[in-house]
């Protein structure tokens, strides 16, 4: 406790930075970026305690400019100070060559006004950056901008070409068809799902709501401007950043250099790599071979022709899964080499490995007990043709392996058999039909650009590897009651045809709910109610 004992005056000088003085676990406020990202650089290399790190070499240091930066009386001051001490920061942090010293500086980022296209380019990064969308299921998109329009990417070549003025009236007739047929589905829904006793006039409400635009989102084009918030490290956003900048597709270039100078202004010695020699090689790595592969297969694929194929297809399984499974479950529990615990799970019955798969299970109450990483080791590939709007929703899985194919109007779309009912069908397929002639004419000069035009109805194709785990968290989230009805499709045929190929391992994937709901949202609502009441609120 020796090294952590802080003078009077010492004390006074930390406490605004660190949530106790005394105790081996604290945490930091009150501190920019920079500060604790350098501050937890040198923690790495030191015997010192952290505060005491932060009190001798920060606080300290007059190159540090500490009590500028912290003490600034406005954003703008702190910013011109922490400029100004930014080549001690980098200093500190030079000497850690480590790419995960970048990920020590993080940065909430908003992006306004972008197109599907750069939500999902956003959505696609993995580790290090967490988004949150703007939902078209609680909010409608029929609103228009200040000059009357509706809110859809211009795309500048586009508006270039001699497709223009097909483009903008293809997706003003689309969200027009969107606008016009929202009040008749909502009320269609609406009479087809009476409100119960049992049921507040605010949970009612907002779950009609819900399934009439889930309902219509298929009208909603890939150009679409949607609003996603972003948190994420130095060192994703350095990715992101390379990977934005190295695609064929303007926008992402032009919101890849956004992103950057509004990043300088947060975390500049987190993000300098993407303009750096070795950021523009790794962005030419990029761009290069993204284009030579595209030639390549294009040769061969040519003059092929699709064969029919099911929406969800098993294409690959492990044919050694209990086995695999039974040797993970038991290598913790020993002290033999992985080798010999293999092989004595391929020595077992298959009843001797199904009881300790049953024993790993365990008692789960529900979904949130997971099983432990040893139902990594099984894995799943999946291939799926499947409406934007499903692969929109399960492509925020983002641990697993996805790849998708572009966004295009060759595959056809669905209808939802609610809009037939609601007769409201041909009005909803005119639009599409009338988006897709124009997307097939901006594909012929425009082929990357012509995505844009292409409607959340349209199907595409993607792939999905991913282990047995993940499927527990994947397939039981997925079809919930409140999922929408295109994914948990998806989800529930999945289930299917893993318990086809492995029963025993299915058997413990306990809370896929393989029923149909008219209402999905209204279950949600109602517990929402509940914890309003619990608050000691009331049910709107």
């Amino acid at each position: 406790m020796a090294e952590r004992e802080f003078s009077a005056d010492e004390a006074a000088v930390l406490a605004p930075f660190v949530t106790n003085l005394d105790g081996p676990i604290f945490g930091l406020r009150n501190l920019p970026e920079v500060v604790k990202g350098a501050l937890f650089s040198r923690y790495s290399r030191s015997d010192k305690d952290l505060r005491r790190i932060l009190l001798d070499e920060f606080i300290q240091a007059p190159e540090a400019d500490f009590g500028r930066i912290v003490n600034g009386q406005d954003a703008r001051d702190q910013l011109v100070a922490v400029k100004q001490a930014e080549a001690f920061y980098d200093r500190v942090l030079v000497g850690y060559g480590d790419d995960s010293v970048a990920e020590l500086g993080g940065a909430h980022i908003a992006c306004e006004q972008i197109s599907n296209i750069a939500a999902k380019a956003l959505e696609d990064s993995r580790i290090g950056i967490d988004p949150l969308e703007k939902s078209t299921r609680y909010v409608a998109f029929n609103k228009r901008d200040a000059q009357g329009r509706y809110r859809y990417y211009r795309e500048p070549q586009i508006m270039q070409s001699r497709c223009a003025e097909r483009y903008e009236a293809a997706l003003d007739r689309l969200f027009q068809t969107y606008d016009e047929l929202l009040p008749p589905t909502l009320a269609w829904v609406r009479a087809q799902t009476a409100r119960d006793t049992h049921t507040s006039e605010r949970a009612y409400n907002s779950a009609t709501r819900a399934k009439a635009l889930d309902l219509l989102r298929g009208l909603l084009p890939m150009a679409t401007l949607t609003n996603v918030g972003l948190f994420g490290n130095g060192r994703a956003f350095e990715y992101l950043l390379i990977k934005l900048s190295a695609s064929p597709l303007a926008e992402l270039q032009q919101l890849a250099a956004r992103l950057q100078d509004e990043l300088d202004q947060l975390i500049p010695s987190f993000v300098k790599r993407p303009k750096t020699a070795r950021g523009d090689a790794y962005r030419h790595y990029l761009a290069q071979t993204r284009a030579m592969l595209a030639a390549q297969v294009h040769v061969q694929t040519s003059g092929l022709r699709k064969h029919p194929a099911p929406s969800v297809w098993m294409a690959d399984y492990d044919r050694d899964a209990e086995i695999k499974l039974a040797a993970a479950i038991m290598y913790p529990y020993t002290d033999l080499p992985l080798e010999q615990v293999q092989n004595l799970a391929r020595a077992m019955s298959t009843a001797e490995r199904v009881e300790l798969i049953r024993t790993a299970v365990g008692e789960r109450q529900n979904r949130f007990h997971r099983p432990s990483r040893a139902f990594e080791e099984v894995f799943y590939t999946f291939d799926f043709l499947a409406d934007i709007g499903a692969y929109r929703d399960l492509q925020r899985h983002r641990m697993l392996t996805q790849e998708r194919q572009r966004y295009s109007v060759i595959h056809g779309y669905s209808t939802p058999p609610e809009l037939q009912a609601a007769g409201v069908a041909d009005a909803f397929e005119a639009a599409l039909e009338h988006a897709a002639s124009v997307a097939l004419a901006v594909e012929d000069e425009l082929p990357e650009a012509a995505q844009y035009v292409v409607p959340f109805a349209f199907r595409i194709r993607w792939r999905m590897k991913l282990n047995l785990r993940e499927a527990y968290h994947l397939l039981e989230l997925r079809s919930s009651p409140q999922g929408h009805p295109s994914y948990r499709t998806i989800a529930q045929e999945m289930f299917r045809q893993i318990k086809a190929v492995h029963p025993a391992l299915a058997e413990g994937i306990q809370f896929v709910d393989l029923n149909d709901y008219p209402l999905e949202r209204l279950a949600a609502e109602q517990r929402l109610d509940q914890k309003l009441r619990d608050l000691g609120g009331t049910a709107l």
